[in-house]
């Protein structure tokens, strides 16, 4: 069993507030997420177990994004996303 055979993908952009690390200054950021959502029905070539395994699942976002760019003109310099959460269940 895969993960595209019960969950159907799409990517999705939300606008988050970060501060540099570098510069100390404040912007919103573009931060891509990966959405997936479970198919309605399930696929014929599961087997009993896999099928109880999808009913349990839940829908659910992966962060794409690990790192931005500063949008302060002077900075410019890369730091990672500085929360620990790159999947939220929704």
């Amino acid at each position: 069993m895969h993960e595209r055979d019960i969950f159907d993908e799409r990517p999705e952009t939300k606008i988050a507030n970060y501060a540099c690390p570098n510069c100390r200054e404040r912007n919103d950021y573009e931060v891509r997420w990966l959405k997936r959502t479970k198919k309605r029905n399930a696929p014929r070539h599961l087997s009993e177990q896999d099928r109880r395994q999808m009913e349990k699942s839940r829908d659910y976002m992966v962060r794409v994004d690990d790192q931005l760019m500063c949008k302060n003109v002077r900075c410019r310099k890369r730091f990672e996303i500085p929360s620990a959460q790159s999947i939220v269940f929704i």
